[in-house]
């Protein structure tokens, strides 16, 4: 066997993907051999990693964009998530608002909660989610916490009230995406999400998840139906904030092309 090893080291982001190959020659013309193992642990470290991001953002892009988001936060991690999504879309010029939907639970609930009570407190100036609200938008943004597997019951709540705007077909035609998060990875962050964007096809809106279209999704957990929030009440991570800032970022692009 002619030829040797062949090692190629390439840096992203400041992680280093280490890429071999053996290469042989012979007097059949020259083969590439890739062991299976290295190529089943580097499939999602090297190649993927390697997904340019494909979104544009581009300033001044959402000029026409009026995007809705509605969340839930019981101790404050979706709010925060909330938060991040409206910043960015506002700063790629889009016209937002922030809105939390009705707390149903009684406030003698919250208030033997330390840490419900203060998450209350500090949301106490966000105005409720209405059925105008969703009406004069053409973007969604949706962002609830796990409960059992599925969105919390409040988020439930609110969706229940817009059978006169979907009646109407208000809700129709308009860009929809959704965040979840949950104390645990494997806490229901998928099939919160997944309800969810099943509402909006009754909307007849447009799905966009952020698949994967941007690094920033890989960083975050790589969940392609939107960005997973494991709630460790140490707040969110750079990587969770980057990848709220592309899902916020994507359906606002997707919305002014619908516009």
């Amino acid at each position: 066997m002619r030829g040797g090893l062949k090692m190629q080291r390439l840096r992203y982001n400041g992680n280093d993907a280490t890429a071999a190959c053996y290469r042989a020659g012979g007097t059949q013309g020259d083969g590439i051999m890739v062991p299976l193992i290295y190529l089943l642990e580097q499939i999602f470290t090297f190649h993927i990693k390697l997904l340019p991001d494909i979104s544009t953002h581009l300033p001044d892009a959402m000029s026409d964009v009026r995007l809705t988001i509605v969340y839930y936060s019981t101790y404050g991690t979706n709010y925060a998530m909330a938060q991040v999504a409206a910043a960015a879309a506002r700063e790629a010029g889009a016209e937002v608002r922030l809105r939390k939907v009705r707390e149903t639970e009684p406030q003698s609930v919250i208030d033997a909660q330390e840490g419900w009570k203060a998450a209350q407190a500090q949301q106490s100036g966000v105005p409720e989610a209405t059925a105008e609200d969703m009406e004069w938008a053409n973007a969604y943004f949706l962002s609830a916490p796990t409960r059992f597997g599925g969105a919390a019951s409040q988020m439930r709540a609110f969706i229940d009230t817009l059978g006169g705007a979907w009646q109407k077909g208000a809700l129709a035609n308009k860009a929809f995406t959704a965040m979840p998060s949950a104390q645990h990875p494997h806490g229901g962050q998928e099939t919160t999400l997944q309800p969810l964007y099943i509402t909006a096809m009754h909307w007849s809106a447009v799905l966009v998840p952020p698949g994967y279209t941007s690094p920033a999704v890989f960083a975050s957990g790589g969940n392609p139906y939107g960005v997973s929030v494991t709630a460790t009440g140490e707040g969110l991570t750079d990587e969770d904030i980057a990848a709220i800032q592309h899902q916020a970022k994507r359906v606002g692009e997707v919305a002014a092309k619908l516009a």
